[in-house]
Protein backbone atom coordinates (compact mmCIF):
# COMPACT_ATOMS: atom_id res chain seq x y z
CA UNK A 1 0.00 0.00 0.00
CA UNK A 2 1.17 2.99 -0.72
CA UNK A 3 1.77 6.51 1.70
CA UNK A 4 -0.65 8.43 -0.37
CA UNK A 5 -3.17 5.31 0.70
CA UNK A 6 -2.56 4.24 4.03
CA UNK A 7 -1.63 8.09 5.11
CA UNK A 8 -6.00 9.18 4.87
CA UNK A 9 -6.24 5.20 6.61
CA UNK A 10 -4.15 6.55 9.94
CA UNK A 11 -5.48 9.78 9.88
CA UNK A 12 -9.06 8.06 10.03
CA UNK A 13 -8.38 5.87 12.54
CA UNK A 14 -6.65 8.43 15.00
CA UNK A 15 -9.91 10.43 14.57
CA UNK A 16 -11.82 7.62 15.53
CA UNK A 17 -9.37 6.88 18.88
CA UNK A 18 -9.73 10.22 19.82
CA UNK A 19 -13.56 10.16 19.57
CA UNK A 20 -14.19 7.11 21.36
CA UNK A 21 -11.43 7.85 24.12
CA UNK A 22 -13.33 10.83 24.80
CA UNK A 23 -16.51 9.62 24.90
CA UNK A 24 -15.25 6.56 27.05
CA UNK A 25 -14.95 8.75 29.77
CA UNK A 26 -18.54 10.94 30.01
CA UNK A 27 -17.65 13.09 33.07
CA UNK A 28 -15.07 15.21 30.08
CA UNK A 29 -11.36 14.82 29.74
CA UNK A 30 -8.16 17.69 29.24
CA UNK A 31 -6.10 17.21 26.29
CA UNK A 32 -3.07 16.46 27.58
CA UNK A 33 -4.77 13.07 29.10
CA UNK A 34 -5.87 12.51 25.36
CA UNK A 35 -2.24 13.11 24.41
CA UNK A 36 -1.06 10.87 27.03
CA UNK A 37 -3.67 8.31 26.80
CA UNK A 38 -3.19 8.14 23.25
CA UNK A 39 0.37 9.07 21.89
CA UNK A 40 0.02 11.67 20.16
CA UNK A 41 1.67 15.37 20.13
CA UNK A 42 -0.73 17.72 21.83
CA UNK A 43 -0.17 19.98 18.65
CA UNK A 44 -0.83 17.71 16.05
CA UNK A 45 -4.12 17.00 18.87
CA UNK A 46 -4.97 20.56 19.28
CA UNK A 47 -6.08 20.62 15.48
CA UNK A 48 -7.76 17.17 15.42
CA UNK A 49 -9.59 18.66 18.83
CA UNK A 50 -10.70 21.86 17.16
CA UNK A 51 -12.14 20.36 14.09
CA UNK A 52 -14.07 17.58 16.13
CA UNK A 53 -15.62 20.80 18.58
CA UNK A 54 -16.61 22.51 15.23
CA UNK A 55 -18.59 19.99 13.58
CA UNK A 56 -20.06 19.36 17.06
CA UNK A 57 -18.63 15.90 17.58
CA UNK A 58 -16.81 16.96 20.99
CA UNK A 59 -17.96 19.82 23.52
CA UNK A 60 -15.82 21.54 25.08
CA UNK A 61 -16.48 23.28 28.42
CA UNK A 62 -13.43 25.03 29.85
CA UNK A 63 -10.31 22.55 29.03
CA UNK A 64 -12.78 19.48 29.38
CA UNK A 65 -13.76 17.84 26.24
CA UNK A 66 -16.59 15.82 26.26
CA UNK A 67 -18.80 14.06 23.31
CA UNK A 68 -21.20 16.05 21.51
CA UNK A 69 -24.24 16.79 20.05
CA UNK A 70 -23.26 15.38 16.49
CA UNK A 71 -22.52 11.88 18.36
CA UNK A 72 -26.52 12.29 20.05
CA UNK A 73 -27.57 11.80 16.50
CA UNK A 74 -25.52 8.87 15.42
CA UNK A 75 -26.04 6.63 18.99
CA UNK A 76 -28.75 4.42 20.37
CA UNK A 77 -30.57 5.71 23.43
CA UNK A 78 -28.34 3.97 26.44
CA UNK A 79 -30.65 2.30 27.89
CA UNK A 80 -31.49 0.18 25.39
CA UNK A 81 -27.84 -0.87 25.24
CA UNK A 82 -26.34 -4.50 25.59
CA UNK A 83 -23.66 -4.48 28.37
CA UNK A 84 -21.33 -5.21 25.51
CA UNK A 85 -21.67 -2.24 24.00
CA UNK A 86 -21.30 -0.14 27.03
CA UNK A 87 -18.39 -1.13 28.22
CA UNK A 88 -16.62 -1.78 24.65
CA UNK A 89 -15.96 1.65 24.11
CA UNK A 90 -13.81 1.71 27.37
CA UNK A 91 -12.25 -1.70 26.93
CA UNK A 92 -10.74 -0.38 23.62
CA UNK A 93 -9.96 2.69 25.33
CA UNK A 94 -7.59 1.21 28.07
CA UNK A 95 -6.25 -0.86 25.65
CA UNK A 96 -5.45 2.44 23.84
CA UNK A 97 -4.08 4.19 26.31
CA UNK A 98 -1.84 1.55 27.75
CA UNK A 99 -0.80 -0.47 24.54
CA UNK A 100 -1.68 -3.49 26.28
CA UNK A 101 -4.35 -6.24 26.17
CA UNK A 102 -7.79 -4.72 27.78
CA UNK A 103 -10.78 -6.69 28.71
CA UNK A 104 -13.91 -7.05 30.75
CA UNK A 105 -15.80 -10.15 32.28
CA UNK A 106 -18.88 -10.95 34.33
CA UNK A 107 -19.17 -13.90 36.68
CA UNK A 108 -21.32 -16.81 35.19
CA UNK A 109 -21.49 -19.49 38.13
CA UNK A 110 -18.29 -19.46 38.85
CA UNK A 111 -16.55 -18.92 36.15
CA UNK A 112 -15.27 -15.50 34.28
CA UNK A 113 -17.13 -14.97 30.65
CA UNK A 114 -15.00 -12.43 28.50
CA UNK A 115 -17.84 -9.89 27.67
CA UNK A 116 -15.20 -7.48 25.70
CA UNK A 117 -11.88 -7.35 24.39
CA UNK A 118 -9.29 -5.78 22.89
CA UNK A 119 -5.63 -6.98 22.46
CA UNK A 120 -2.12 -5.10 22.13
CA UNK A 121 -0.87 -4.10 19.47
CA UNK A 122 2.64 -4.99 20.41
CA UNK A 123 4.18 -8.18 18.60
CA UNK A 124 4.61 -9.42 22.09
CA UNK A 125 1.19 -9.25 23.52
CA UNK A 126 -1.52 -11.78 25.32
CA UNK A 127 -5.02 -12.31 23.56
CA UNK A 128 -8.50 -13.64 25.12
CA UNK A 129 -11.75 -13.52 23.04
CA UNK A 130 -15.06 -12.27 23.86
CA UNK A 131 -17.40 -15.48 24.89
CA UNK A 132 -14.08 -17.20 26.43
CA UNK A 133 -14.34 -18.46 29.97
CA UNK A 134 -12.41 -19.01 33.04
CA UNK A 135 -12.26 -20.34 36.45
CA UNK A 136 -12.68 -16.97 38.83
CA UNK A 137 -9.51 -18.22 40.75
CA UNK A 138 -6.69 -18.06 38.12
CA UNK A 139 -7.24 -14.72 36.43
CA UNK A 140 -6.98 -11.15 38.26
CA UNK A 141 -10.39 -10.26 36.95
CA UNK A 142 -11.55 -13.36 38.66
CA UNK A 143 -10.08 -12.76 41.42
CA UNK A 144 -11.55 -8.85 41.75
CA UNK A 145 -15.27 -10.26 41.48
CA UNK A 146 -14.38 -12.57 44.33
CA UNK A 147 -13.15 -9.66 46.45
CA UNK A 148 -16.67 -7.81 45.95
CA UNK A 149 -18.84 -10.95 46.73
CA UNK A 150 -20.02 -11.11 50.39
CA UNK A 151 -19.46 -13.58 52.98
CA UNK A 152 -21.88 -15.61 52.43
CA UNK A 153 -21.36 -15.92 48.80
CA UNK A 154 -17.81 -16.32 48.75
CA UNK A 155 -18.39 -19.67 51.57
CA UNK A 156 -21.08 -21.10 49.05
CA UNK A 157 -17.75 -20.36 45.88
CA UNK A 158 -15.49 -22.26 48.27
CA UNK A 159 -17.20 -25.13 49.47
CA UNK A 160 -19.55 -25.40 45.36
CA UNK A 161 -15.52 -25.13 44.04
CA UNK A 162 -14.31 -27.56 46.36
CA UNK A 163 -11.82 -29.88 44.64
CA UNK A 164 -12.13 -28.19 41.48
CA UNK A 165 -9.71 -25.25 41.02
CA UNK A 166 -7.46 -26.38 38.99
CA UNK A 167 -3.50 -25.65 38.48
CA UNK A 168 -3.11 -24.18 35.03
CA UNK A 169 0.28 -22.81 35.88
CA UNK A 170 2.83 -23.90 38.58
CA UNK A 171 2.34 -20.27 39.74
CA UNK A 172 -2.03 -21.14 39.97
CA UNK A 173 -3.10 -20.57 44.00
CA UNK A 174 -5.93 -23.13 45.23
CA UNK A 175 -5.80 -23.92 48.15
CA UNK A 176 -9.11 -21.64 50.54
CA UNK A 177 -5.94 -20.09 52.64
CA UNK A 178 -3.78 -18.64 50.08
CA UNK A 179 -7.15 -17.15 48.30
CA UNK A 180 -8.78 -16.28 51.44
CA UNK A 181 -5.59 -14.35 52.17
CA UNK A 182 -5.66 -12.62 48.27
CA UNK A 183 -9.08 -12.22 48.66
CA UNK A 184 -8.63 -10.08 51.65
CA UNK A 185 -6.41 -7.85 50.36
CA UNK A 186 -7.84 -7.37 46.81
CA UNK A 187 -11.03 -5.69 49.20
CA UNK A 188 -8.53 -3.49 50.78
CA UNK A 189 -6.44 -2.26 48.10
CA UNK A 190 -8.99 -2.35 45.62
CA UNK A 191 -7.91 -3.80 42.61
CA UNK A 192 -6.76 -7.71 42.24
CA UNK A 193 -3.47 -9.07 40.35
CA UNK A 194 -2.87 -12.39 39.16
CA UNK A 195 0.96 -13.35 38.74
CA UNK A 196 0.99 -16.47 35.98
CA UNK A 197 -1.71 -18.20 37.12
CA UNK A 198 -3.71 -18.39 33.95
CA UNK A 199 -1.17 -18.68 31.39
CA UNK A 200 2.83 -18.85 31.69
CA UNK A 201 4.60 -15.32 31.02
CA UNK A 202 1.13 -13.34 31.62
CA UNK A 203 0.62 -11.49 34.79
CA UNK A 204 -2.85 -8.86 34.78
CA UNK A 205 -4.26 -6.09 37.23
CA UNK A 206 -8.09 -5.80 37.39
CA UNK A 207 -10.58 -3.78 38.70
CA UNK A 208 -14.50 -5.17 40.13
CA UNK A 209 -17.39 -3.56 39.06
CA UNK A 210 -21.02 -4.32 39.93
CA UNK A 211 -23.71 -3.09 37.95
CA UNK A 212 -27.25 -4.45 39.33
CA UNK A 213 -27.03 -7.58 40.20
CA UNK A 214 -24.02 -8.29 37.67
CA UNK A 215 -20.32 -9.13 39.14
CA UNK A 216 -17.87 -7.91 36.39
CA UNK A 217 -14.15 -6.66 35.83
CA UNK A 218 -12.15 -4.46 33.89
CA UNK A 219 -9.13 -6.12 33.22
CA UNK A 220 -5.30 -5.19 31.55
CA UNK A 221 -3.24 -8.38 30.57
CA UNK A 222 0.59 -8.00 30.25
CA UNK A 223 3.59 -10.20 29.28
CA UNK A 224 5.20 -10.44 32.49
CA UNK A 225 8.00 -9.24 31.36
CA UNK A 226 6.47 -5.72 30.68
CA UNK A 227 4.65 -6.07 34.33
CA UNK A 228 6.77 -3.34 35.75
CA UNK A 229 5.54 -1.27 38.48
CA UNK A 230 5.39 1.81 36.49
CA UNK A 231 3.21 0.09 34.14
CA UNK A 232 1.17 -1.25 37.03
CA UNK A 233 0.45 2.44 38.34
CA UNK A 234 -0.24 3.28 34.58
CA UNK A 235 -2.74 0.37 34.80
CA UNK A 236 -4.46 1.45 38.38
CA UNK A 237 -5.15 4.80 37.61
CA UNK A 238 -6.86 4.09 33.95
CA UNK A 239 -9.02 1.51 35.23
CA UNK A 240 -10.19 3.16 38.05
CA UNK A 241 -11.45 5.74 35.86
CA UNK A 242 -12.91 3.03 33.31
CA UNK A 243 -14.73 1.85 36.49
CA UNK A 244 -15.91 5.09 37.45
CA UNK A 245 -17.12 6.13 33.37
CA UNK A 246 -18.92 3.08 33.40
CA UNK A 247 -21.40 3.96 36.62
CA UNK A 248 -21.42 7.76 35.29
CA UNK A 249 -23.11 6.24 32.15
CA UNK A 250 -25.53 4.58 34.63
Amino acid sequence: MSASQSSPVKSALRTLEVIEFVVAHPGGVVARDIANGLDIPLSSLSYLLATLTEREYLSREGRRYSGGPALDRLRTDRANLSLEDRVAPLVRALAAELDETASFMVREDWQARIVASRSSAQALRYAIAPGETKPLHVLAGGKAILSQLSDAQLEAYFDETRGQRECLTEHTIVSPAALRKQIATFRDQGYATAMEESTAGISSIARPVRLGDVDGAFSIAVPSIRFLPELQNRAQSALARAVASLHVDR
